[in-house]
């Protein structure tokens, strides 16, 4: 297994000694997942933050209607999960999914919390990741109620053209807020503009 990937990560906001490397790399458990396969479903509570070696996953709910609602994509170098059972260690209320073959590195809520009660420099790394996606979480809410569908999908497209390419059309559709069908149209119309 090649950590290296997750350690670099980790660089970008803490400095690591070799032991430090250690001691996380023995937490890490590596698995792959095949297109479809759920790492977490709803009811059961979510034991691991899952690290994308290589791949793609999606997080979802199902409303009452029977109608998927995208929360999260991840590729590689990003984390994904049910972040809200993984915290509380309760039952998860999401779907997280492979959209292609993936690879994952896992940790596992126990044996973080001792990695970090033992070592502050990875409860501040944890902090700063928490942090960052909670921003990111506020700065999705406030532009699903500021800009159109439209604009959505130009400024996702603009900063994650991978993921567009990547994943399948339904599943943006659902993540930027709009239909499968509607979404169609306005790359359409973005294709017709730039010809």
């Amino acid at each position: 297994m090649n950590p290296n990937p997750i350690l670099n990560n980790i660089k970008r906001y803490v400095s690591l000694t070799p032991e430090d490397e250690q001691d996380f790399i023995v937490i890490l458990e590596q698995k792959q997942i095949s297109r479809k396969e759920f790492v977490v479903q709803p009811g059961q509570v979510c034991h691991h933050q899952t690290y994308v070696f290589k791949g793609a996953l999606r997080s979802y709910f199902m409303d009452p209607e029977g109608q998927e609602h995208t929360i999260q994509f991840a590729i590689e170098d990003w984390f994904i999960s049910d972040f809200n059972s993984y915290i509380s260690q309760t039952p998860a209320m999401l779907y997280v999914e492979a959209l292609e073959p993936t690879v994952v590195q896992q940790i596992e809520y126990h044996k973080v919390e001792a990695l970090c009660r033992r070592n502050p420099k990875f409860e501040r790394y944890f902090r700063v990741v928490a942090q960052k996606a909670f921003a990111y979480a506020q700065r999705r809410v406030l532009s699903n109620l500021e800009h159109t569908a439209e604009d959505r999908f130009r400024m996702f497209n603009t900063m994650y053209p991978e993921i567009v390419q990547r994943v399948p059309q339904y599943a943006l559709a659902s993540y930027l807020g709009m239909s499968a069908e509607f979404l169609s149209k306005v790359r359409k119309r973005m294709a017709l503009k730039s010809d």
